[in-house]
């Protein structure tokens, strides 16, 4: 899901920003921040990139191929004439 150096250097941010006194219970503290973050992070509806730029590129072919199903409509409706004719 999150790449874990990204994970690693957001609980080291955080680790950094705690009071002198908690920061001074070292290993368990960490340890606690990285389960935390990696909890609510797996609550987070997040894709991978792979799957974002699959996706992307789904959406872009069925764009185009809205855009040629509504050139073809408007070119049939124009053969057929204006409407009540």
């Amino acid at each position: 899901m999150i790449d874990p150096k990204k994970l690693e250097e957001i609980a080291k941010q955080v680790h950094n920003a705690l009071p002198p006194g908690i920061r001074s219970m070292g290993e368990e503290a960490d340890k606690k921040i990285r389960q935390v973050l990696q909890a609510q992070l797996n609550k987070l509806d997040l894709v991978s990139r792979e799957e974002f730029d699959v996706q992307t590129k789904v959406l872009l072919r069925t764009r185009e191929k809205l855009a040629a199903l509504e050139a073809k409509l408007a070119q049939l409706e124009q053969q057929l004439g204006p409407k009540g004719e």
